[in-house]
Order: structure tokens, then C-alpha cells, then sequence
């Protein structure tokens, strides 16, 4: 293994004090005889001298660059010297030759960041250290992600809520990073907390937030509701600079943001709803907890431990999170909500409903009911349909059904299966098309009062049968039903029949009945109904 010159420097002195010879430790370390005299003379071996820069075609033309740079640092911003224009003088006033663009353009920009420090107008970027005190400072941010959703890929948005101090962050993925999504992050986060940053929390300058950036102070207009919402948690915000700036002004959150993309989110996670994501999401931050920072000395769940007393607690009341919309019904059943469409119950034509809308789903009410509850739409011009929500009018126009966007969304979406598919063919086939499909509506129907695995599973039954009436489903459904009860009823321990014995399905049922308390009736009051006989020897 070579020794680097300081050992072999060591070594050398190390013979020569043993008493070799210069000619025995130049044999006996294949050096010369000037290595043997410069270890002798010093332990550390002598800096290589560099050599001198090489000159370039460019040297004479160099201060005229320097000229025109320093003149350009009085000159309005967009009448100012690109590198093609100083390229173009150059050639024109200098007659430069043999010169090319990449080496005038590398040296103006080295060049230039020097001239604007020299003339002071560039000072040097450092970044200082700061200091964060327990429960006072936070950051949040939004992140782009990339999920499978359902087979589908869709880019989401990682909403990221850091506790400057303790470095505890809460996640939260959802469909896109408007204003519901940004709030909703806000409580969920508060919420696991338990509790609000006592001093500020640094944003970006982000539209849900952010109405109009004042010039190049930072004053902001705010939004409405984001204005109502810092005022009932006691928020105070601070925005950051716009663009590269800004983002180091909140370090902490934009480094989070990217080490939670890269350790949880790699490979591409595939999800059948964001409900199971955020889920797995809860229990990656609770593990987080365990992990240490860069060099700091504890874990993030011990800082974090001496920082949750110190913030403030929660308000009683909660914050309504969503949107509220007062839309009307239109004749096909559907709302138009952000330039996309959902549907309601058919029996709502023309009638106004209102429509709460959440960052991931919408919920519609006629006056205090709920009628429908929506996934909500990713893209624009969408529409997400129910099929239960038109199977009135469809007995009505069972022609439509074949042919109908809401059918073929249920097939997707798996609650219009292929068993559903091979029974109306067949009783198309029994009954005629429209006889028939009447039939597949009033199946359909049973969904409202039965399980949907109990309701495929009766069209099974029937089918294996031949018996292609919804009455004939709608028996097989119910006994599967019951059947299912009675199993679900045997694996509770035993308290009523005793062993050996057996009750019957009433007998069962009537012992979940509450008890009667009423008293026994009493026929009483009907006897002055009756006609009364004198007795023998009575007047």
C-alpha cells in the first residue's frame, strides 16, 4: 500500500537518525537524492508551486467587458447588456477574432457578480443561524405528490405543518391545495398537536391565504375566510419573500416536505381512497417521533415533549372548514360545483339545495338533510353520478338505462357488477327489454334496504335458479340476509336457549326487543256495553 509523503518523510528522518546512510535510504525508498535532503530538512513536504494562468485570446478584450458591465450598473434594468449584445461590440468595435460566444459568456459570468460586489451593490448571501423558542415559531407549505389512485395516476398536493423548534411535522395529502385543503390541513394538524403556536407561522404567498401582495413590502391583502380563520385560532402570519428568497426564509418546511416525499412515498404508493393514505400518513408521522435531526441530541418526540405545554389551547368551538354553495337542481338531477357536476335524487329537480364542499368531498342538503355525498372531482368538466339517485325516473324511461353515463360510471366503480349484467340479460331475454330492465330497477332498489354483497349475492342465487323476478331476488336476498344474522348471532356467547333446545327466528328476534313495560289491557270499561239480566226473583 503507497504511504502518502509525510510518512514517508517520517521514515526517512526515522533511518537517517538510525545511522543509514544517504545512498542506503534512497535504495531503500526508491527516492532521489533531493527527497532525502528536503525530508531531512523539514517533517512537512513543501505546497507545489501552481502554475501560472495560461493566457487567453480573450486578455485584451477584457477590459473593455469590465467598461461596459460597470456602465450597465447605471442603466435602466431592461436596456441593460445581455452576453450576445457584448459579443456583437465585441466583434463591431473591436474587431475580435478567433474569440468564441462560450468563452465571452463564462467570463461575463464570473465577471459580473464581482463588478456589482465591488461597486457594492451586490452584497454576499449568508445565511444565519437562528434560534427558535418552544412553541412560538412554525412553517407550512404544500408539496406536489404522485399517487395510484384506484389504477389511476393523479398528482396531489402534501400539505406540511413543522413546529420550528421540535421539528414535529403533521401531514396531510389531499386532491388538490386549494382553500378547504389549506384549512382543513390547518385543524388536523392543530388537532394533533393539541394545541396553536403561541407567535408566528410563516406562508408562503399562497392564493388561499393571500389576496394581493402589496409591492415589494410585506404587507398583504388577506382572503376573507383565511382572515376569519386566524382570528379564531389566535393565528399570527408571517409571509415570506415571493420566489427563491422566500423559500429559505422557511427552510425547515420546504426540507421536510422533500425528506417525507422521498422516505414514504417511494416507490409510487397505490391507494384506493386518500382516507387510507392519510391513514398510513398518521402513523409515519407518529413514528417520525424516534428519528434525530441532522447532529441534535434528542429524538424530535423528547423536543416536542418540552414544547407541547407551551402552545396555546385549542378553542372550543371548531371552524367550519368548507364551503358553503346555494344551487339550484337542474333537470338532469345534477349541481354544477367548481365547473364540475354531481348528482342528486331525481325527486330534487328544480328545487334549491345546498351544497357544503370539503377539500375532498361535497356533501348536498335539502334543509337540514343530508341527500348525497360526493367524492370530489380532481380535473375541470367532470361529472361524478349516482345510479340509485335516478332509478325513479328510470322505471319511468327504462329505455335510457342501456346507453346512460351514470351506468357506465357504476360498472366502473364496481357497484354495478357482472353478475347485476348476466341477470338482466336474462330476464331481457325471459321478459322483452323493457319488462326486463323494469325488473333490474326494482333489483336495484333493494340496495337501499339491503347490503350490496347480500343483494349480489340473491341475483346469484336467482340466476342459478331461473328465476328472473325482482320478487324472486328479493326473497333470495333476504334469506341470505338472515342467514348471515343468524351465523353473526351464533358467534356471540350464548345467554337465552339453553343447550340442547332450539329457538326459532321469532323467538330470537323478539328477544332483542325492549321489555314492555305497559300495563295488561283491561276490557273493564266495555262492560256497560253489555246488557245486564236481573237476577231470579228481582223486580
Amino acid at each position: 500500500m503507497p504511504k502518502s509523503k509525510i510518512d514517508l518523510y517520517a521514515a526517512i528522518r526515522r533511518d537517517d537518525r538510525a545511522g543509514l546512510s544517504g545512498r542506503e535510504i534512497q535504495r531503500k525508498h526508491g527516492v532521489g537524492y533531493r527527497t532525502v535532503a528536503k525530508a531531512l530538512a523539514s517533517p512537512w513536504p513543501q505546497t507545489r508551486k501552481k502554475y501560472p494562468a495560461r493566457a487567453s485570446k480573450l486578455d485584451p478584450y477584457k477590459p473593455f467587458i469590465d467598461q461596459i458591465l460597470r456602465a450597465d450598473l447605471d442603466a435602466p434594468r431592461k436596456q441593460r447588456h445581455t452576453v450576445k449584445r457584448i459579443f456583437d461590440r465585441l466583434v463591431d468595435e473591436q474587431s475580435m477574432v478567433d474569440v468564441s460566444y462560450q468563452v465571452v459568456r463564462t467570463y461575463v459570468a464570473d465577471r459580473r457578480p464581482e463588478i456589482r460586489a465591488q461597486a457594492g451593490r451586490a452584497p454576499v448571501n449568508v445565511f444565519v443561524p437562528q434560534v427558535h423558542q418552544p412553541g412560538a415559531e412554525a412553517e407550512v407549505d404544500f408539496g406536489d405528490v404522485v399517487l395510484r389512485l384506484r389504477g389511476q395516476q393523479v398528482t396531489c398536493s402534501l400539505f406540511s405543518f413543522r413546529l420550528s423548534f421540535s421539528g414535529k411535522a403533521v401531514h396531510r395529502v389531499f386532491l388538490s391545495g386549494g382553500q378547504e385543503a389549506f384549512l382543513e390541513g390547518h385543524v388536523h394538524a392543530f388537532t394533533v398537536l393539541g394545541g396553536v403556536p403561541s407567535g408566528k407561522v410563516r406562508y408562503d404567498n399562497l392564493k388561499a391565504a393571500v389576496a394581493q401582495v402589496l409591492g415589494f413590502s410585506r404587507q398583504r391583502v388577506e382572503n376573507e375566510r383565511w382572515t376569519a380563520f386566524r382570528s379564531h385560532y389566535g393565528l399570527e402570519a408571517f409571509y415570506c419573500q415571493p420566489g427563491i428568497r422566500g423559500a429559505h426564509e422557511k427552510g425547515g418546511v420546504e426540507g421536510d416536505i422533500g425528506w417525507f416525499r422521498r422516505n414514504h412515498l417511494v416507490p409510487v404508493p397505490e391507494i384506493d381512497s386518500l382516507d387510507e393514505l392519510n391513514a398510513m400518513i398518521d402513523q409515519w408521522d407518529r413514528d417520525n417521533d424516534d428519528r434525530r435531526i441532522g447532529t441534535r441530541a434528542r429524538t424530535i418526540g423528547e423536543y416536542f415533549a418540552v414544547e407541547k405545554p407551551l402552545l396555546r389551547p385549542l378553542p372550543e368551538e371548531s371552524f367550519e372548514t368548507g364551503r358553503w354553495f346555494s344551487l339550484r337542481v337542474d333537470r338532469s338531477a345534477q349541481v354544477s360545483v367548481r365547473t364540475n357536476r354531481y348528482s342528486v335524487p331525481a325527486k330534487l329537480i328544480s328545487r334549491p339545495v345546498r351544497v357544503l364542499l370539503h377539500a375532498s368531498h361535497l356533501i348536498v342538503y335539502d334543509g337540514q338533510t343530508e341527500i348525497a355525498r360526493h367524492e370530489r372531482l380532481l380535473a375541470k368538466g367532470g361529472a361524478r353520478l349516482e345510479l340509485d339517485h335516478y332509478l325513479e325516473a328510470l322505471v319511468l324511461k327504462p329505455g335510457a338505462l342501456p346507453g346512460s353515463t351514470v351506468l357506465e360510471q357504476a360498472r366502473a366503480s364496481g357497484k354495478f357488477t357482472p353478475v347485476h349484467d348476466a341477470w338482466w340479460a336474462a330476464a331481457n331475454r325471459t321478459h322483452g327489454d323493457a319488462v326486463g330492465t323494469r325488473a333490474l330497477i326494482e333489483v336495484l332498489l333493494l340496495h337501499r334496504h339491503h347490503a350490496h354483497e347480500h343483494v349480489v349475492a340473491g341475483l346469484a342465487a336467482a340466476l342459478r335458479a331461473g328465476a328472473l323476478t325482482a320478487d324472486a331476488v328479493a326473497l333470495e336476498t333476504r334469506k341470505i340476509a338472515d342467514n348471515d344474522e343468524a351465523i353473526d348471532d351464533a358467534d356471540e356467547p350464548e345467554t337465552t336457549a339453553p343447550q340442547g333446545t332450539v329457538t326459532s327466528l321469532t323467538q330470537r328476534r323478539l328477544t332483542h326487543l325492549p321489555p314492555d313495560t305497559r300495563p295488561i289491557p283491561s276490557v273493564t270499561a266495555y262492560d256497560q256495553l253489555l246488557r245486564h239480566h236481573p237476577a231470579k226473583g228481582q223486580p
